[in-house]
């Protein structure tokens, strides 16, 4: 509990009616969540504005009320704050009603279309590994010291992230490792969080179904390292093209890491093959459990942020070369009897489904073939789906065209707008089957001796989201009971 005053500090009101000398229980951006003694922050969301709610917030027991406009007839009784953006408040008021926790940990946070869920795992399990207790805010879980909790956002909204980030100091945390997406970054989910650093993967084809445009998704990726503080460092990847251009404007210490372009970190491939990746990191031989060249890039970044953060050299690279990488990332499964390489992977975007099948190839040792099965999310950006089908029908031998999670949209629909992309003289190729597991069971079905089966999209999710409802379904799961079917 703290007092209204007592969190208005940093945030900048623009008219106040009532009394600040309340006794704040709690904070909610969600009317039906309003405790009584709480705070609502009326924020206007994509799906819904928080304004429409605020007469059931205090209904439901708020006792003061953070708006952008407040409504003509106010409530006795009530303190109303004016403020000219409600979800950047909201972060700062979450911070002060938490006690600043991310002044207490040293937050590092990850950001780019892919690799941030690998490389959050990879610093967390490094540094763990390495004797220090860590927080992680990710994809697939967040994590408190061994305590696991469920994620459902890639990154949680700001009252209940500064929540996950109090709970991790309470517990003894000297660090918090964070995936930071876009939709975070635009919503102002991040606001009131101190970083430590900031780290850039890449960026390429996604979420144009939100951002509407590559130069304003760029642009707002940019302005996390526009915002980082000087004590901060800003660690990007210098052989993408928009690498250096994330570190424009950021007043943080400037760091890159790289395969081929110069680079303060730098790294070259010697090997990679199904036992793991042969780097050399920095004039040192290096072997790594994980496998191929997107991987490459994740071990560097991870190897950069540990030295950045002042870690020994050779204990990162002791360590960092027995880590397993994130669940759903190139997740790998071998059949008993025929030998079939099974790989489920949360590859979503044309870039990463390219990165995986181009890691394949050159794992094959003879003429193995690359069997491939894939979708693509409903209500989402739609743009990126004929790009998908092309890509699996040029760099697969078969490609068969699935349901992922089609949300409120037809998956016949969607395959249809998959099979655009592909070719006249690819066509024949691919195969389209909406239900995933028969779909699944199709590809293992075609699979010969030690070919491959990758299955894409959906890594480490364990569900599939139709119409409004979340059904259960775990490709791992469901790729290892055909495997188990192939063996009887």
């Amino acid at each position: 509990m703290a007092t209204l005053q007592d969190i208005l500090y940093k945030v900048k009101t623009l008219a106040l009616r009532g009394s600040t000398e309340l006794e704040i229980t709690g904070l909610s951006m969600d009317s039906r969540a309003v405790k009584p003694g709480n705070l609502f922050i009326a924020v206007r969301g994509v799906q819904a504005d928080g304004h429409r709610f605020i007469s059931d917030a205090i209904s439901r027991g708020a006792v003061a009320i953070v708006a952008e406009a407040v409504p003509e007839q106010l409530t006795e009784g009530i303190t109303y704050l004016t403020v000219q953006d409600s979800a950047a408040a909201c972060g700062i008021f979450a911070a002060n009603f938490f006690g600043n926790p991310s002044e207490q940990l040293k937050v590092v946070g990850i950001t780019g279309t892919n690799g941030k869920t690998t490389i959050a795992t990879l610093l967390f399990k490094l540094f763990s590994s390495l004797g220090h207790r860590c927080g992680l805010l990710s994809t697939i879980q967040n994590q408190v010291g061994t305590e696991i909790l469920p994620a459902t956002h890639t990154t949680p909204d700001a009252v209940r992230l500064q929540e996950l980030l109090a709970r991790m100091v309470k517990s003894g945390c000297e660090y918090a490792f964070m995936e930071v997406s876009s939709h975070a970054i635009h919503q102002q989910r991040i606001s009131g969080i101190k970083f430590t650093g900031g780290i850039f993967s890449n960026i390429t084809h996604d979420h144009l179904d939100y951002h509407k445009t590559f130069d304003e998704y760029i642009r707002v990726k940019k302005s996390f390292f526009d915002h980082l503080p000087a004590t901060a460092f800003a660690l990007s990847n210098a052989d993408d093209k928009r690498g250096a251009v994330m570190l424009q404007n950021t007043a943080a210490r400037k760091a890159t890491y790289g395969l081929y372009r110069a680079a303060g970190f730098k790294g070259k491939i010697q090997e990679n093959n199904l036992s793991g990746l042969v780097m050399d990191i920095d004039g040192q031989e290096v072997h790594f459990r994980l496998i191929g060249i997107f991987n490459a890039y994740n071990l560097l970044a991870v190897y950069g942020a540990a030295l950045l953060l002042d870690q020994d050299r050779q204990d990162v690279l002791r360590h960092l070369s027995n880590l397993t990488g994130a669940e759903g990332r190139f997740d790998y499964q071998v059949s008993a009897k025929e030998r079939i390489l099974g790989i489920v992977d949360y590859a979503h975007t044309p870039d990463a489904l390219l990165n995986v099948l181009a890691t394949l190839k050159k794992l094959r040792q003879g003429h193995e073939q690359i069997i491939t099965v894939i979708g693509c999310g409903g209500d989402r950006d739609k743009t990126k789906r004929p790009e998908m089908g092309l890509i699996a029908a040029e760099h697969s031998d078969k490609a068969i065209f699935t349901s992922d999670n089609p949300r409120s949209e037809d998956p016949a629909a969607i395959i249809h707008e998959i099979e655009a992309g592909v070719p006249v003289h690819r066509r024949r190729k691919t195969l389209s089957i909406a239900d995933r597991r028969e779909a699944i069971k199709t590809a293992c079905s075609l699979a010969g001796k030690e070919d491959i089966v990758l299955v894409a999209g959906k890594g480490h999710e364990k569900y599939q989201e139709i119409k409004g409802e979340k059904h259960p379904f775990d490709d791992k799961a469901v790729l290892k009971e055909m495997f188990d079917l192939l063996e009887k």
